[in-house]
């Protein structure tokens, strides 16, 4: 990011979102009625099955479509692997669960890219298409606005109790849904009610999106911890401590940027550090709609949707109460 800064930003009158708040994907109009939201994104290996794999890097890498309001239409498909090392059928599995996620979305596979790499990567390049009026970014949150999460928290902590063998059965299999459920039925929500704005969380957890919601929309943003869904046997793992690196990077950076109630003990604001892989969509919207939201939320699947804070005025900072 520090060296992106030091580029010069690309201007250009239907180039709508770039890189400047650090939003979830670029957005381009072709016209008054359409817009291209162009993302891209790769992982290493999250879950031991390769299936499932597949599965979560093609859902990590739609929701940045879903985020800013946009509908998936097509994806290039990216995959690296050391040759010789990784079996044929392995790498079928980790396809067929990109391709039938893909087809999950109501997206297609339109081709990709193969490399050799020292380890497996697989990932998605997608194209979208959102009305230029209709674009949600992470930069439109407005004081008085209430803050919806849609999926919970723990997934980096569960991934990495599992690489040491320390993630319980019920815990992984929890991961592994939310991972795999795709954010296509909040988003169709958050277009059809109108929000402020919205970003999926990922790597910089649920308050570094919240941070980045915050300083792009110029305001300040309350977590109530208390009311954030984390999967429950993230709790046990947190105090043991087997946070993976992102979240303590991330843990790092946000206490310069929060102010932590005091009873907000540690493993809890770690927790809402958590470095996510496919999580849920951070919702700001207008506080009279919240309760319905999350209503129409749950009638459509999204059964741990919550509203667990609100916006302020500025100047940007975050704020974690219980």
């Amino acid at each position: 990011m520090q060296v992106l800064q030091q580029l010069p930003a690309f201007r250009h009158p239907d180039l709508l979102v770039g890189g400047e708040t650090s939003d979830d994907a670029g957005v381009y109009r072709l016209d008054n009625e359409r817009a291209l939201v162009l993302t891209v994104d790769v992982l290493t290996p999250i879950a031991d099955d390769p299936y499932v794999f597949g599965q979560i890097a093609a859902a990590n890498s739609l929701s940045d479509v879903y985020a800013m309001g946009g509908t998936p239409l097509a994806a290039l498909c990216i995959l690296g692997y050391p040759v010789g090392e990784v079996s044929n059928d392995t790498v079928r599995k980790v396809l067929a669960g990109v391709w039938d996620k893909v087809r999950e979305a109501g997206a297609v596979v339109a081709g990709g890219h193969t490399t050799k790499d020292v380890e497996l990567k697989c990932g998605l390049a997608v194209t979208g298409l959102v009305h230029p009026d209709r674009v949600v970014t992470n930069a439109g949150a407005r004081p008085g606005d209430a803050l919806v999460l849609t999926k919970p928290l723990g997934i980096g902590i569960i991934t990495t109790a599992l690489r040491a063998n320390l993630a319980p059965a019920r815990a992984i299999e929890q991961a592994n849904r939310v991972m795999c459920e795709l954010n296509r039925a909040g988003a169709t929500a958050m277009t059809d009610v109108g929000v402020s704005s919205a970003t999926d969380i990922t790597g910089f957890g649920l308050l570094g999106h919240a941070w980045e919601m915050a300083s792009g929309s110029g305001v300040a943003i309350e977590i109530r911890a208390d009311q954030v869904p984390v999967i429950p046997e993230a709790f046990d793992l947190a105090r043991q401590d087997l946070f993976p690196g992102g979240s303590v990077k991330n843990h790092e950076f946000i206490k310069t940027k929060t102010d932590f109630a005091p009873s907000v003990p540690e493993e809890l604001q770690m927790l809402l550090c958590d470095a996510q892989t496919s999580g849920g969509l951070l919702i700001s919207l207008s506080a009279d709609r919240a309760a319905g939201f999350c209503g129409r939320l749950h009638e459509v699947g999204v059964a741990q949707a919550a509203a667990i804070g609100r916006v302020l005025p500025g100047p940007a900072r975050i704020r974690v109460v219980r």
